[in-house]
Parts: structure tokens; sequence; C-alpha cells
């Protein structure tokens, strides 16, 4: 059976052995969370023609060191500030619709057909057509390991404005994760400079970059999608969340993303606004099954029994944030409250200890056979809140009888490679951008996982996952999602702490900069000086 779509938001989903499920239909997702507020009238500054942004995420640490998408995460920059753009992208109801392409067939499980849009220009002046458009896959399939994976491209015909693609397995998700942001489509020919610079087709070109430091844009004259709103716009990485606040009340920036939670009563008043928006990013934690202090299911068990998720959410998030169960939050149909995930419960935590023989010593930290109750924990600065949970869950774990040695660094993702150095990996994650939960197993707790970071391996989550990449149904889907998580939770291979609900500030002077579920879309077209 054929399916078409044209240009327009794709709603319903494909009807072929039951339902397609490349997003196709999660129009419910999170899209109460979103919204904008103003504190007080919006001044306007007059004509501007520039806007700086302050954002806490690019850099290296969070592997966004450029804005070239076919290097690790770096493709967030690009389609986050408006270098990029996919096939395909998520709308306010994370609906997938196009983009850069008008339409797609799915001719077959294996055969999908894609009609480019016309009048596409890359920044380099080249037009973007169907060879281009390969060139371009062509290239990120053979240097970006989780692409590959995920993308399972086998073949890319070409004919003028219309791709076909083969897959060598069913790939229900293939328009999914042409929406990635490592799917931004870039000029191959144009090439990639040595500080990372492409040429895309999104409504800035970047100019200059330098990498944990700035990035500096120009409007794109020849943009197919209108006129931009400023002709200038530069991204500063303010990695500290209390210069990031100094920044946005001195007025050397014009927005932030990562302004601390405590500072959000300053900008309360007349002249910011504030866009925010609940997501799928969760804070979780990753246990290493290679060493021999979490190797043990009882200090894992306990663990995930001794983290206080309510004080943790309500507390240090200031309400920003929800309670995880899961890995998704419970907007989404595979989300929400879980089969085996822990409660906070401390004198439980305390009997699972002693039932496996880690008794309490006299400083109050348990030992078994000699060895010391001390976990490792690694994390990062460049969250906001990630050093709180650090901090909250040390707090609440030494009450139980473990020492928690917290290394909140920004080279995290070196000592993660080494499992050897840490217990357990806390991080922060959108585990569901593009709609559907295949993407969080594939990149974090599969055999074949890119940050499979704990070494975690469980035959029944393999056997699920097969189906799961074979499932074209989107009910089905869910249900497998929700038993991939089980399975997950009743290992304690992770521990899933809270969702974020994201916000950005900026003067009132600025309309357009509006949070998104998937957090994808930040400078956009849209975004310019208010009326």
């Amino acid at each position: 059976m054929t399916t078409t779509h044209t240009d327009s938001i794709l709603s319903r989903p494909v009807t072929r052995r039951g339902a397609l499920a490349a997003t196709l239909g999660v129009a419910s997702f999170l899209l109460a969370g979103c919204g904008s507020s103003q504190g007080g009238s919006a001044a306007q500054t007059g004509g501007a023609s520039s806007f700086t942004f302050g954002d806490t995420t690019f850099n290296s640490e969070n592997e966004e060191p450029n804005v070239n998408p076919h290097q690790t995460y770096a493709g967030w920059a690009c389609m986050r500030y408006g270098v990029g753009e996919t096939l395909f992208k998520y709308s306010d109801s994370m609906e997938i619709e196009p983009w850069l392409a008008t339409s797609f067939e799915n001719v077959d499980e294996l055969t999908w057909k894609v009609t480019l849009r016309d009048g596409v220009k890359f920044s380099s002046g080249r037009a973007m057509d169907a060879q281009a458009v390969k060139d371009c896959l062509d290239g990120l399939v053979a240097t970006h390991d989780r692409a590959k994976g995920d993308l399972a491209i086998a073949d890319i015909a070409v004919d003028g404005q219309t791709l076909t693609i083969t897959t060598s397995e069913p790939k229900p998700t293939l328009l999914n994760y042409l929406s990635d942001p490592y799917g931004c489509i870039i000029d191959m020919q144009a090439g990639v400079s040595d500080d990372g610079i492409v040429a895309g087709t999104g409504p800035y070109v970047v100019e200059s970059l330098e990498t944990d430091k700035e990035l500096d844009l120009r409007r794109n004259e020849d943009y197919w999608g209108g006129v931009p709103g400023f002709d200038k716009i530069k991204v500063i990485t303010i990695s500290d969340g209390d210069t990031l606040t100094m920044s946005l009340q001195s007025g050397e920036i014009d927005a932030a993303y990562g302004v601390p939670y405590a500072s959000y009563n300053l900008f309360q008043g007349d002249g910011y606004t504030f866009s925010s928006c609940a997501t799928s990013r969760a804070f979780f934690c990753e246990m290493n099954f290679d060493s021999p202090i979490t190797r043990d299911p009882a200090v894992r068990k306990a663990i995930a029994m001794g983290i206080d998720k309510e004080g943790f959410v309500n507390k240090l998030l200031d309400g920003n944030g929800y309670v995880a169960s899961g890995a998704y939050p419970d907007s989404l149909p595979f989300g929400g409250k879980i089969e085996g995930a822990k409660d906070y419960d401390s004198d439980g935590a305390r009997k699972v200890l002693e039932d496996a023989g880690w008794v309490v010593g006299d400083d109050g930290i348990r030992a078994k056979d000699g060895t010391r109750l001390q976990v490792r924990w690694l994390t990062y600065p460049s969250r906001q809140e990630q050093p709180l949970l650090a901090e909250s869950a040390q707090a609440t774990l030494k009450d139980i009888g473990i020492d928690l040695q917290v290394n909140s660094t920004a080279d995290h993702n070196t000592i993660r490679k080494d499992r050897s150095a840490w217990d357990v990996y806390q991080s922060a994650m959108v585990t569901a951008p593009t709609g559907d939960p295949e993407y969080f197993f594939t990149t974090h707790f599969l055999d074949s996982s890119s940050n499979n970071n704990g070494h975690y391996h469980s035959d029944e989550m393999e056997r699920l996952a097969a189906q799961l990449a074979d499932e074209f149904d989107t009910s089905k889907r869910a249900e497998l999602a929700i038993k991939m998580q089980e399975v997950l939770l009743a290992d304690d291979g992770a521990i899933f702490c809270s969702h974020l609900k994201m916000s950005m500030i900026s003067k009132a002077s600025v309309t357009g900069l509006t949070a998104h579920p998937c957090d994808f879309y930040e400078v956009t077209a849209g975004l310019r000086p208010s009326a």
C-alpha cells in the first residue's frame, strides 16, 4: 500500500500494518505545558538590527563545539541558532510537518520517496536539490555513528527534486530521525571549515565561531522562508548561571537560556518576557555495571530508593520540573508512572543494604567485607540542575550510609568513557525529541547504543528493542516502550529523577524567542524586534 503526504501538517498516521509510527500522531505531547508571559509592558528599543543571546549549553562540554551537524551533538547548535534545517520538523504539538521537504511517500517498508521544496539555496549560493541532499546524507552516515544506525540507509536515488531512500531494514521512524538535528541539510561541496562552520539553508549565516566563546551570525539575504528579523545575531557561551543573570540584567545580552531558577524573580517585572515549555528532558542516573560497587543489585536499589525526587523538583528546581518515574513524562502515551520505579524511602533503603550485608561503621558509612560503601558520582556543571541534583543525592544517600563522592566536571565526556573512573553517571537528555520512544533506548541501553555508558545488558531488553525496531503500529510501539522501561527499572539500571520545564527569558523589546517541546528551535526567521 502506498501512502502520500503533502505540504501540510502530518496530523494523521500513515495507515499500513495499522499505523506508521513516525510521530505522525503524538499530538498531545506536552502542548499544554508551553506558553509565554510578559512582565509588564513590552518596551521597544526601536529598529534594532542586532540580537545577543547568552546560552549556558553551547560548548564542547555538551558535545556542541561548533555547528557541524555531522559531529557529535553539534547539530543542536546548527538548528537552534538558525544555521541549518531538516527535511521535516515538529509542530508545537509534536506532529511531523514538512520543512525542506514538501511531501513524502512511504512506498513499502523499505522505500521512501521525499519531494523537496523548490527555491531553497544554501548560504553558499548552491541550489538545494536532491543530489545536494543525497551528498549531505551520505556524508552524515559516513561520519556519524548514531545517525548511521538510526537511519539504516542502504541507497539513495535522485531525480531532480525527488529522493528515493531505501533502508536496509524496516524503519518506522525514518522521518523522525531525519528530523533530528544531525539531519540538518548542509552543502557538502562548500565543506566544513577548520572551526566547524557549515553552509546551511537557515535564516542566518555563520560569520565566525570560537568554541566555548561565541558564534557570530548575519542575516541570510536569500532565505527561502521570509526576511529574518535581525541583521546580526551573536550567541555567547556563558557557562555560569550567575554571570548569565548579571549579563541579562545589565543589558549585555538580549535573551538567555539557563538562568538559575533562584534568579527568575529578578525578571518578573516590567521589561522581560518568559517563554516556558514542558519537555521530555530527563535528569537521570546511569549505573556502571563494570563497577564492583554498583554491580551489586542491593546498592543500585538502595540508591534508587535514597534519592528524594520530590524535594529536588519542589525545593531545588523551585517547581520548574516534574518528578519522573521512567524515561518519558506522563503527557506521552509511553510515559508516566512505570512499574518498578522507586519512591523515596530511606528506611526501606537502609533495610535493603542491611539485608545485603552492608553494615554501618562508626563514621555512619556502611561497609561490607572490608569495602567501604563509597560511590563515585560523575556529572557536569553546564546545566544548572546537575550540581543541584548531585548535592541533593549526596545528602540523602549519606543518611542511609552511602558516601557519595561528587565529581562535577566539564571533562565528564572523557571520564564517562573510562568505566573504572566512576560508579554513577548523572546527565540530562531530551528522551523523546522525535516524539517516539525508540531514540532514548537506541542511544543508551542497548548493546549497540553509542552512549551505553554503564555497559548495561539485558536479553529481554534486546528482544523488545528488536520488536520495536520493526513495529509500525503506534499503540504497539508505546506498549513495547513501557515494557522496556519496566525492564530497565527492575534492574535498577537507571534512575529517572525529573523532567524539565525549560524557560528562556528575553527583553520585552524582542519577540519570537519561543520555547518548544523538543528544545530544538530557538533562533528562527520570526525572531525580531517587538513592533
